[in-house]
Protein backbone atom coordinates (compact mmCIF):
# COMPACT_ATOMS: atom_id res chain seq x y z
CA UNK A 1 0.00 0.00 0.00
CA UNK A 2 1.46 2.83 -0.84
CA UNK A 3 2.59 6.00 1.09
CA UNK A 4 0.06 8.59 -0.27
CA UNK A 5 -3.14 6.09 0.22
CA UNK A 6 -1.59 5.27 4.10
CA UNK A 7 -1.73 9.18 4.94
CA UNK A 8 -5.60 9.24 2.62
CA UNK A 9 -7.03 6.51 5.29
CA UNK A 10 -5.21 8.12 8.44
CA UNK A 11 -6.14 11.74 7.31
CA UNK A 12 -9.46 11.02 6.17
CA UNK A 13 -10.21 10.02 10.09
CA UNK A 14 -8.98 13.67 10.58
CA UNK A 15 -10.67 17.33 10.46
CA UNK A 16 -11.01 20.38 12.82
CA UNK A 17 -14.42 20.79 13.90
CA UNK A 18 -14.35 23.72 16.55
CA UNK A 19 -15.81 23.21 19.48
CA UNK A 20 -18.03 20.24 18.44
CA UNK A 21 -17.01 16.66 20.07
CA UNK A 22 -17.52 13.11 18.05
CA UNK A 23 -19.96 14.94 15.31
CA UNK A 24 -19.12 14.20 11.33
CA UNK A 25 -18.21 17.65 9.50
CA UNK A 26 -17.89 16.73 5.69
CA UNK A 27 -15.33 19.05 5.16
CA UNK A 28 -11.95 18.62 3.48
CA UNK A 29 -8.53 18.81 5.18
CA UNK A 30 -4.96 19.11 3.09
CA UNK A 31 -2.18 17.39 4.47
CA UNK A 32 1.63 18.33 3.12
CA UNK A 33 3.79 15.14 4.43
CA UNK A 34 7.16 14.84 2.97
CA UNK A 35 6.54 16.82 0.20
CA UNK A 36 2.90 15.47 -1.03
CA UNK A 37 -0.39 17.91 -0.31
CA UNK A 38 -3.70 15.91 0.04
CA UNK A 39 -7.05 17.12 -0.51
CA UNK A 40 -9.46 14.53 1.06
CA UNK A 41 -12.88 14.14 2.08
CA UNK A 42 -13.11 13.52 5.31
CA UNK A 43 -15.99 12.35 7.15
CA UNK A 44 -15.49 11.43 11.29
CA UNK A 45 -13.29 13.73 13.17
CA UNK A 46 -14.00 13.54 16.97
CA UNK A 47 -12.02 17.10 18.38
CA UNK A 48 -11.86 16.86 21.96
CA UNK A 49 -11.43 20.55 22.85
CA UNK A 50 -9.49 21.26 25.85
CA UNK A 51 -9.29 24.78 27.45
CA UNK A 52 -8.03 24.05 30.58
CA UNK A 53 -7.30 25.68 33.27
CA UNK A 54 -3.76 23.32 32.66
CA UNK A 55 -3.84 20.67 35.28
CA UNK A 56 -4.09 17.39 36.40
CA UNK A 57 -8.37 16.97 36.71
CA UNK A 58 -8.25 18.89 33.28
CA UNK A 59 -5.66 16.53 31.62
CA UNK A 60 -7.34 13.02 32.90
CA UNK A 61 -10.88 14.54 31.95
CA UNK A 62 -9.01 15.27 28.25
CA UNK A 63 -8.22 11.98 28.03
CA UNK A 64 -12.01 10.19 29.32
CA UNK A 65 -13.52 12.41 26.72
CA UNK A 66 -11.32 11.38 23.61
CA UNK A 67 -11.24 8.04 24.62
CA UNK A 68 -14.92 7.43 24.49
CA UNK A 69 -15.03 8.79 20.92
CA UNK A 70 -14.30 6.46 18.21
CA UNK A 71 -10.47 6.80 17.63
CA UNK A 72 -9.53 3.26 16.85
CA UNK A 73 -9.89 3.03 13.37
CA UNK A 74 -7.10 5.95 13.32
CA UNK A 75 -4.88 3.97 15.53
CA UNK A 76 -5.09 0.70 13.50
CA UNK A 77 -4.29 3.09 10.66
CA UNK A 78 -1.32 4.38 12.00
CA UNK A 79 0.05 1.08 12.98
CA UNK A 80 -0.98 -0.54 9.63
CA UNK A 81 1.55 2.46 7.87
CA UNK A 82 4.55 1.17 10.52
CA UNK A 83 3.70 -2.66 9.82
CA UNK A 84 3.89 -2.03 6.33
CA UNK A 85 6.68 0.61 6.27
CA UNK A 86 8.54 0.22 9.11
CA UNK A 87 9.82 3.40 9.64
CA UNK A 88 12.16 4.58 12.46
CA UNK A 89 10.56 5.54 15.31
CA UNK A 90 11.20 9.37 14.70
CA UNK A 91 9.82 9.12 11.53
CA UNK A 92 6.72 8.02 12.80
CA UNK A 93 6.78 10.38 15.35
CA UNK A 94 7.03 13.06 12.41
CA UNK A 95 3.49 11.18 11.48
CA UNK A 96 1.78 11.44 14.53
CA UNK A 97 2.60 15.03 14.64
CA UNK A 98 1.00 15.43 11.51
CA UNK A 99 -1.73 13.86 12.26
CA UNK A 100 -2.54 15.65 15.67
CA UNK A 101 -1.83 19.04 13.59
CA UNK A 102 -4.86 18.20 11.31
CA UNK A 103 -6.76 17.40 14.28
CA UNK A 104 -5.73 20.20 16.66
CA UNK A 105 -3.86 22.91 15.15
CA UNK A 106 -0.81 23.91 17.00
CA UNK A 107 -1.64 27.77 16.32
CA UNK A 108 -4.92 27.29 18.02
CA UNK A 109 -4.47 25.68 20.56
CA UNK A 110 -1.06 24.40 21.86
CA UNK A 111 -1.86 22.36 24.84
CA UNK A 112 -4.75 20.60 22.86
CA UNK A 113 -2.35 19.55 19.95
CA UNK A 114 0.16 18.05 22.81
CA UNK A 115 -2.20 16.04 24.26
CA UNK A 116 -3.31 15.13 20.65
CA UNK A 117 0.61 13.32 20.46
CA UNK A 118 0.41 12.21 23.79
CA UNK A 119 -2.32 10.25 23.59
CA UNK A 120 -1.74 8.69 19.87
CA UNK A 121 1.80 8.10 21.00
CA UNK A 122 0.53 6.33 23.87
CA UNK A 123 -2.05 4.78 21.67
CA UNK A 124 0.09 3.30 19.47
CA UNK A 125 2.11 1.55 21.38
CA UNK A 126 5.01 4.11 22.92
CA UNK A 127 5.50 5.11 26.66
CA UNK A 128 4.71 8.85 27.35
CA UNK A 129 3.79 11.26 30.13
CA UNK A 130 2.95 14.61 30.51
CA UNK A 131 4.67 16.95 33.25
CA UNK A 132 3.39 20.12 34.61
CA UNK A 133 6.09 23.29 35.05
CA UNK A 134 3.94 26.19 35.86
CA UNK A 135 2.02 26.99 32.74
CA UNK A 136 4.10 24.70 30.71
CA UNK A 137 2.84 21.42 29.09
CA UNK A 138 5.80 19.18 28.74
CA UNK A 139 6.18 15.64 27.06
CA UNK A 140 7.97 12.80 27.93
CA UNK A 141 8.37 9.43 26.00
CA UNK A 142 10.56 6.89 27.16
CA UNK A 143 14.12 6.12 25.35
CA UNK A 144 16.93 4.34 26.46
CA UNK A 145 18.91 6.22 23.98
CA UNK A 146 21.99 8.93 25.08
CA UNK A 147 20.13 12.19 24.50
CA UNK A 148 22.67 15.24 25.54
CA UNK A 149 21.12 18.38 25.08
CA UNK A 150 17.19 18.21 25.95
CA UNK A 151 15.80 17.80 29.09
CA UNK A 152 15.02 14.23 30.81
CA UNK A 153 13.53 12.83 34.12
CA UNK A 154 13.67 8.99 35.08
CA UNK A 155 10.91 7.26 36.99
CA UNK A 156 11.23 3.56 37.99
CA UNK A 157 14.72 3.22 36.52
CA UNK A 158 13.63 3.99 33.15
CA UNK A 159 14.10 7.57 31.53
CA UNK A 160 12.13 9.58 30.07
CA UNK A 161 12.98 12.44 27.10
CA UNK A 162 11.37 15.28 26.33
CA UNK A 163 9.83 15.26 23.22
CA UNK A 164 8.68 19.55 23.02
CA UNK A 165 11.18 21.16 24.27
CA UNK A 166 12.15 23.30 21.38
CA UNK A 167 8.64 24.80 21.44
CA UNK A 168 9.75 25.98 25.58
CA UNK A 169 13.30 27.24 24.59
CA UNK A 170 12.89 30.00 27.83
CA UNK A 171 12.41 27.48 30.28
CA UNK A 172 15.16 26.64 32.95
CA UNK A 173 13.51 23.25 33.23
CA UNK A 174 17.10 21.85 34.96
CA UNK A 175 15.92 24.35 37.53
CA UNK A 176 12.04 24.04 37.17
CA UNK A 177 9.96 21.82 39.48
CA UNK A 178 7.90 19.20 37.45
CA UNK A 179 4.89 17.92 38.18
CA UNK A 180 4.13 14.44 36.98
CA UNK A 181 0.34 14.26 35.56
CA UNK A 182 -1.21 10.62 36.62
CA UNK A 183 -2.59 8.98 33.82
CA UNK A 184 -3.43 5.25 33.67
CA UNK A 185 -3.06 4.55 29.87
CA UNK A 186 -3.51 0.83 29.71
CA UNK A 187 -1.32 -1.26 26.59
CA UNK A 188 2.00 -2.92 26.46
CA UNK A 189 4.67 0.06 26.07
CA UNK A 190 7.88 -0.06 23.81
CA UNK A 191 10.62 2.42 24.35
CA UNK A 192 11.15 5.01 21.65
CA UNK A 193 14.63 4.73 19.59
CA UNK A 194 15.94 8.07 18.35
CA UNK A 195 18.17 6.08 15.72
CA UNK A 196 17.37 6.43 12.25
CA UNK A 197 18.17 3.76 9.41
CA UNK A 198 16.54 4.94 6.69
CA UNK A 199 15.13 8.02 5.02
CA UNK A 200 12.10 8.88 3.26
CA UNK A 201 11.47 8.60 -0.45
CA UNK A 202 11.70 12.23 -1.60
CA UNK A 203 9.89 13.63 -4.69
CA UNK A 204 12.33 14.44 -7.35
CA UNK A 205 10.62 17.92 -7.32
CA UNK A 206 11.86 17.83 -3.50
CA UNK A 207 15.66 17.81 -4.15
CA UNK A 208 17.70 21.00 -5.55
CA UNK A 209 21.59 20.32 -6.95
CA UNK A 210 24.21 21.86 -5.34
CA UNK A 211 28.02 22.58 -6.98
CA UNK A 212 30.74 21.18 -4.30
CA UNK A 213 34.33 22.29 -5.40
CA UNK A 214 37.53 20.99 -4.44
CA UNK A 215 41.18 20.48 -5.70
CA UNK A 216 42.77 17.30 -5.47
CA UNK A 217 46.59 16.69 -6.57
CA UNK A 218 46.35 20.25 -9.22
CA UNK A 219 43.25 18.82 -10.72
CA UNK A 220 40.09 21.04 -10.05
CA UNK A 221 37.10 18.65 -9.12
CA UNK A 222 33.21 19.58 -9.61
CA UNK A 223 30.70 17.54 -7.31
CA UNK A 224 27.14 17.87 -8.33
CA UNK A 225 24.84 16.61 -5.12
CA UNK A 226 20.92 16.99 -4.60
CA UNK A 227 20.35 17.67 -1.43
CA UNK A 228 16.22 18.10 -0.14
CA UNK A 229 15.15 20.86 2.50
CA UNK A 230 12.78 18.18 3.43
CA UNK A 231 16.00 16.79 5.95
CA UNK A 232 16.13 20.00 7.30
CA UNK A 233 12.56 19.75 8.34
CA UNK A 234 12.63 16.13 9.51
CA UNK A 235 15.45 17.11 11.94
CA UNK A 236 14.93 20.47 12.96
CA UNK A 237 14.23 19.09 16.09
CA UNK A 238 16.83 16.43 16.29
CA UNK A 239 18.53 16.14 19.15
CA UNK A 240 22.17 15.38 20.19
CA UNK A 241 22.37 11.83 20.43
CA UNK A 242 25.66 9.54 20.58
CA UNK A 243 27.80 9.21 17.98
CA UNK A 244 26.78 6.28 16.30
CA UNK A 245 23.47 7.61 15.31
CA UNK A 246 24.73 10.30 13.57
CA UNK A 247 27.56 8.32 11.74
CA UNK A 248 25.48 5.48 10.72
CA UNK A 249 22.28 7.67 9.64
CA UNK A 250 22.10 7.13 5.96
CA UNK A 251 21.74 9.52 2.77
CA UNK A 252 17.87 9.84 1.25
CA UNK A 253 18.22 7.91 -1.92
CA UNK A 254 18.09 11.10 -4.33
CA UNK A 255 21.40 12.43 -2.43
CA UNK A 256 22.97 8.70 -2.65
CA UNK A 257 22.36 8.51 -6.82
CA UNK A 258 23.60 11.74 -6.97
CA UNK A 259 26.64 11.65 -5.22
CA UNK A 260 28.26 7.89 -4.56
CA UNK A 261 28.40 7.21 -8.47
CA UNK A 262 30.21 10.46 -8.62
CA UNK A 263 32.81 9.53 -6.09
CA UNK A 264 33.11 5.84 -7.39
CA UNK A 265 34.10 7.66 -10.44
CA UNK A 266 36.64 10.00 -9.90
CA UNK A 267 38.28 7.24 -7.56
CA UNK A 268 37.99 4.57 -10.15
CA UNK A 269 41.94 3.07 -11.05
CA UNK A 270 43.02 4.46 -7.99
CA UNK A 271 43.94 2.51 -5.34
CA UNK A 272 42.38 2.45 -1.86
CA UNK A 273 44.68 4.60 -0.19
CA UNK A 274 44.81 7.13 -2.80
CA UNK A 275 40.98 7.02 -3.00
CA UNK A 276 40.33 7.28 0.57
CA UNK A 277 42.74 10.46 0.80
CA UNK A 278 40.89 11.65 -2.16
CA UNK A 279 37.65 11.61 -0.28
CA UNK A 280 39.27 12.70 2.66
CA UNK A 281 40.22 16.14 0.89
CA UNK A 282 36.77 16.17 -0.50
CA UNK A 283 35.38 16.28 2.49
CA UNK A 284 37.86 18.69 4.18
CA UNK A 285 37.73 21.52 1.35
CA UNK A 286 34.55 20.77 -0.52
CA UNK A 287 32.77 22.62 2.75
CA UNK A 288 33.27 26.08 4.65
CA UNK A 289 34.46 25.64 8.39
CA UNK A 290 31.96 27.13 10.81
CA UNK A 291 31.53 26.03 14.68
CA UNK A 292 28.64 24.95 15.69
CA UNK A 293 27.33 28.37 17.53
CA UNK A 294 28.28 30.69 15.29
CA UNK A 295 26.61 28.55 12.72
CA UNK A 296 23.32 27.11 14.81
CA UNK A 297 23.90 28.85 18.35
CA UNK A 298 24.13 25.35 19.97
CA UNK A 299 26.08 22.27 19.45
CA UNK A 300 24.40 20.37 16.62
CA UNK A 301 25.66 17.25 15.45
CA UNK A 302 25.33 16.92 11.29
CA UNK A 303 24.95 13.63 9.56
CA UNK A 304 26.53 13.07 6.42
CA UNK A 305 23.52 13.91 4.14
CA UNK A 306 22.77 17.35 6.22
CA UNK A 307 26.99 17.58 6.14
CA UNK A 308 26.10 18.09 2.31
CA UNK A 309 22.79 19.89 2.82
CA UNK A 310 24.29 23.06 5.04
CA UNK A 311 26.66 25.52 3.16
CA UNK A 312 28.87 25.14 7.29
CA UNK A 313 30.10 22.64 9.07
CA UNK A 314 32.38 21.32 11.98
CA UNK A 315 34.92 18.83 12.79
CA UNK A 316 32.21 16.46 14.21
CA UNK A 317 29.99 16.74 10.88
CA UNK A 318 32.64 16.27 8.57
CA UNK A 319 33.87 13.02 10.52
CA UNK A 320 30.42 11.66 10.18
CA UNK A 321 30.52 12.76 5.97
CA UNK A 322 34.03 10.77 5.56
CA UNK A 323 32.78 8.02 7.99
CA UNK A 324 30.17 7.29 6.11
CA UNK A 325 31.98 7.44 2.24
CA UNK A 326 34.68 5.27 3.33
CA UNK A 327 32.23 2.93 4.64
CA UNK A 328 30.14 3.32 1.66
CA UNK A 329 32.73 2.98 -1.06
CA UNK A 330 35.71 0.92 0.78
CA UNK A 331 33.65 -0.81 3.61
CA UNK A 332 37.05 -0.24 5.68
CA UNK A 333 37.75 -0.85 9.50
CA UNK A 334 37.38 2.66 11.13
CA UNK A 335 37.39 4.22 14.57
CA UNK A 336 36.65 8.01 15.47
CA UNK A 337 39.36 9.86 17.87
CA UNK A 338 37.48 12.39 19.92
CA UNK A 339 40.22 14.83 21.60
CA UNK A 340 39.00 17.40 23.94
CA UNK A 341 37.73 19.88 21.28
CA UNK A 342 38.30 18.01 18.12
CA UNK A 343 37.04 14.96 16.40
CA UNK A 344 38.53 12.78 13.69
CA UNK A 345 39.14 9.33 11.95
CA UNK A 346 41.19 6.82 11.96
CA UNK A 347 41.18 3.91 9.27
CA UNK A 348 43.04 0.40 9.17
CA UNK A 349 44.62 0.19 5.62
CA UNK A 350 46.37 -3.30 4.57
CA UNK A 351 49.58 -1.33 5.71
CA UNK A 352 49.45 1.28 8.33
CA UNK A 353 50.48 4.80 6.89
CA UNK A 354 52.31 7.66 8.88
CA UNK A 355 52.81 6.88 13.03
CA UNK A 356 49.77 4.64 13.63
CA UNK A 357 47.19 4.23 16.41
CA UNK A 358 47.04 1.00 18.13
CA UNK A 359 43.63 -0.15 18.98
CA UNK A 360 42.31 -4.04 19.37
CA UNK A 361 45.80 -5.46 18.33
CA UNK A 362 45.22 -3.49 14.61
CA UNK A 363 47.19 -0.50 13.97
CA UNK A 364 45.23 2.51 12.27
CA UNK A 365 46.32 5.25 10.27
CA UNK A 366 44.84 9.24 11.06
CA UNK A 367 42.85 11.13 8.01
CA UNK A 368 42.13 14.47 8.98
CA UNK A 369 38.85 15.35 6.95
CA UNK A 370 39.04 19.15 8.88
CA UNK A 371 40.71 21.76 7.70
CA UNK A 372 44.02 22.50 9.65
CA UNK A 373 46.45 24.89 9.73
CA UNK A 374 49.07 22.34 7.83
CA UNK A 375 47.47 20.16 4.77
CA UNK A 376 47.90 16.94 6.52
CA UNK A 377 48.36 13.82 4.39
CA UNK A 378 46.92 10.55 5.86
CA UNK A 379 48.53 9.44 8.68
CA UNK A 380 49.76 12.75 10.20
CA UNK A 381 48.22 14.62 13.08
CA UNK A 382 48.01 18.28 13.77
CA UNK A 383 51.23 19.69 15.45
CA UNK A 384 48.38 21.16 18.08
CA UNK A 385 47.13 17.25 18.57
CA UNK A 386 50.05 15.44 18.98
CA UNK A 387 50.71 15.63 22.46
CA UNK A 388 47.04 15.70 23.49
CA UNK A 389 44.66 12.49 25.09
CA UNK A 390 41.91 11.37 23.05
CA UNK A 391 38.96 9.07 23.34
CA UNK A 392 37.75 5.87 20.82
CA UNK A 393 34.19 6.60 20.97
CA UNK A 394 33.37 4.95 17.99
CA UNK A 395 34.35 2.23 15.87
CA UNK A 396 33.70 0.40 13.03
CA UNK A 397 34.19 -3.08 12.39
CA UNK A 398 32.31 -4.38 8.40
CA UNK A 399 30.78 -7.84 8.70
Amino acid sequence: MKLKYIISLIISMFIYVSGVDGKPSGQRASLDFYGDTIALPCEYLAVVDYTGPLSDESIREFYERISATDYQPVVEQLLAYKKKNKPDDWLFYQLIRKTAETASPKADNYYRYTLYKWFLLNKTGYDANLCLAGDKLMFYVQSNDNIYDIPYHTENGKQYVCLNYHDYVSIDIVNHKLHKVEVDIPGIKTSFSYKLTHMPNFAAGDYKEKDLEFNYRDVEYRIKVKTSDKVKTILANYPVTDYRSYFDMPLSKGTYASLIPQLKENIHGMNVRDGVDYLMRFTRYAFAYEADQDNFGKEKHLSAEQTLLYDHSDCEDRAALFYYLVKEIYNLPMIVLAYPHHLTIAVKFDKPIGKAIDYNGSKYSVCEPTPQRQDLPIGKVSHELRNVDYEIVLAYEPN
